[in-house]
């Protein structure tokens, strides 16, 4: 059919199931072509396009509410709500998000991109529906990897003790970004194997019934007989022990075995939940065959062939963390490495192949990464977690509590620090510097380049004073040298990158190019700039802070994080702290509101972090500066 005509998804409820088949394979050829050209998460959204049909089908969205857990699988839901025409603008500025998003649709009931919330907010709005009286169907889907997360399993125990009228669809793939692990995922294992439950406690009922002799007799133990089947069938029966009535397993890929599960749950009080089997990459052989994860979200990629656009160029900085870790740990096996289900995303899958006893993957599961981290640095070991700006904010509390205030000494390698570009703003990595750096003990360093990177990921293995935290964006370095021998950098210690007498930029990371482009361009026109490469966030290098109040140059701090509680505002506080008020201080970074998504070089003009801005404002402070003279 015409995807690009669907305005909404009521044409599905007179579909046949052989209507149905022909628009999964046309909704499966439309994502294969369109994101081949914009990229984005493939693999999870060809295996619920079956899944998604059904309860679309069923229920009457937006009255009855979907809530896709992390967002990753929710395409097919996009284009039955009248979004296809959109596709080509696919996590493109200004374009069709890659998540559920409210202010794109009614239909999009709950916005996410970190994993495990669903079942949580589902339980808000169907308290909500029961204290207004109305008589909405609440369904959360949520993956079998997102269910390993704390919340999610928080979410289910209470769920189950409220007995709330709600429907949760495990979509149990067995992989997220990356395989999973973990015990509960063995006890989904256990499941998938075990056999249908509810279809043999309904043949055994109907056998009870048939009996005519003994059937009066047998009907009052047939409950315990039913219980005693659920322990033979499925081992341990987790969901129904939390109160939930399991269905399952279904194939998330027979319409009809959907269909049958999916009313039986409709109609069935108390929380339910829908345990259902799905491929990822269904339909799509590069996708399906896929076991490092490189489907589940990706750049553009060749039709035909799968094979994966990639533009050759210099390491990633992940990559160069990687090899910097393994190289220490080959001198001190004191260094083990943590993350929270993305080994390859932070490339430590390289570290763990030649370290399989030292490398830890936790799942979804930052809270306790961060906190098993710290109990490994109570017994002398050298924790490095590996992890994203965006999802260390999900182990924000353990920061605090467990790892700074014991003054701990556990190295956060912060992955994708700054903005990233099309998975938008549940990903920027633009908080962790105004999170982290009023925190007691903690240390806070970012490279300007690659080179730099393993020299201070090397210093960070070195030191032994408590919590350190090095920061580094994603994406490729420049292709410098790289030297042969590591070396310890001092802590505290900035670096002039230009000299100047002017006016001075204090910057760090990737906003050093932006600088050193901007104090060029002021050269031509006689206003010299010094660039000070600010590498040590926390401690500042309040040597050349005073050296600079007596100077009492202009300042111009330049970041790709928050202005609020950021770098500039640090800055600020160390000059006012000491008595040093006429220094003029103007911060660039980013404004008060989170940032949509788009290319990185998009997203820095629209907030002013460019070479041009940045010479705006320096013309801006100079005749202010003269005016005072």
């Amino acid at each position: 059919m015409d995807l690009l005509s669907i305005k909404d998804p009521t044409f599905l409820k007179k579909c046949s199931n052989k209507d149905l088949e022909n628009v999964a394979k046309d909704i499966r050829r439309f994502l294969i072509e369109k994101l081949s050209v914009t990229g984005g998460h493939l693999g999870p959204n060809l295996g619920v396009v079956e899944l998604t049909l059904i309860l679309h089908q069923l229920f009457e969205s937006p009255k009855d509410k979907f809530l896709w857990d992390v967002g990753h699988q929710a395409y097919v839901h996009k284009i039955l709500t009248g979004r296809a025409d959109q596709f080509d603008q696919l996590r493109q500025y200004k374009g069709l998000c890659g998540f559920p998003k409210r202010s794109e649709s009614e239909h999009d009931v709950w916005e996410t991109g970190h994993s495990s919330t669903s079942l949580s907010a589902a339980m808000g709005m169907a308290t909500a529906r029961d204290l207004k009286g109305t008589d909405d169907n609440v369904v959360a889907i949520i993956g079998d990897g997102a269910l390993t997360g704390g919340m999610a399993l928080e979410a289910l125990n209470h769920i189950g003790h409220e007995q709330k009228d709600l429907i949760v669809v495990l979509n149990d793939n067995e992989m997220s970004i990356a395989p999973n692990v973990g015990a509960l995922h063995n006890v989904l294992g256990r499941m998938r194997t075990a056999g249908r439950y509810q279809k043999a406690k309904e043949d055994l009922e109907m056998l009870i019934k048939k009996i005519p002799a003994f059937g009066g007799r047998l009907a009052a133990t047939a409950e315990r007989v039913k219980d005693s089947l659920k322990y033979l069938l499925v081992s341990g029966m987790f969901f129904e022990e939390l109160g939930f009535t399991y269905l399952g397993p279904v194939d998330g890929h027979d319409l009809d075995d959907l269909t049958t599960n999916m009313k039986y749950a409709k109609k069935t009080k108390g929380p339910v939940l829908v345990h259902v089997i799905t491929k990822k990459g269904k339909g799509y052989a590069p996708a399906e065959n896929d076991a490092k994860g490189t489907w589940h979200g990706l750049g553009p990629y060749k039709m035909e062939s799968g094979e994966v656009v990639k533009k050759p160029g210099p390491p990633s900085y992940s990559g160069v963390f990687a090899e910097t870790l393994k190289k220490v740990a080959h001198e001190d096996n004191r260094v083990v490495a943590l993350t929270a289900a993305m080994p390859g995303g932070t490339k430590l899958d390289v570290f763990g192949k030649e370290f399989p006893d030292r490398m830890f993957d936790v799942g979804i599961a930052e809270q306790h990464a961060t906190t098993m981290a710290a109990g490994l640095a109570t017994q002398g070991m050298k924790p490095v977690f590996a992890v994203y700006s965006t999802f260390l904010q999900r182990g924000y509390d353990q920061v605090v509590h467990d790892v700074c205030r014991q003054n701990l000494n556990v190295v956060f390698a912060i992955d994708r620090a700054g903005l990233v570009g099309a998975d938008g703003e549940t990903h920027q990595g633009v908080f962790d510097i105004s999170y982290l750096r009023h925190l007691p003990n903690m240390t806070i360093l970012m490279p300007k380049d690659e080179n730099e990177l393993q020299h201070m990921v090397y210093t960070a293995l070195k030191y032994d004073d408590g919590p350190i935290a090095v920061r580094y964006p994603r994406g490729n370095g420049f292709g410098i040298q790289m030297d042969e021998t590591l070396k310890t950098l001092p802590i505290g210690k900035w670096e002039v990158m230009e000299e100047g007498s002017d006016l001075t930029i204090l910057t760090f990371g990737t906003m050093i190019p932006i600088a050193i482009a901007a104090a060029d361009q002021l050269s031509k026109e006689g206003i010299h700039v010094e660039v000070v490469n600010a590498r040590s966030i926390k401690p500042l290098d309040g040597e050349m802070l005073n050296d600079l109040a007596v100077k009492n140059r202009p300042i111009i701090t330049l970041e790709e994080g928050a202005l609020q509680g950021g770098f500039g505002s640090a800055v600020l506080e160390y000059l006012h702290e000491n008595n040093h008020h006429s220094v003029v201080v103007e911060r660039l970074g980013i404004p008060d509101r989170f940032i949509e998504h788009g290319s990185v070089n998009q997203l820095l003009e629209e907030v002013g972090l460019t070479a041009d801005e940045t010479v705006r404002r320096v013309k801006q402070l100079l005749p202010k500066k003269r005016q005072r003279a």
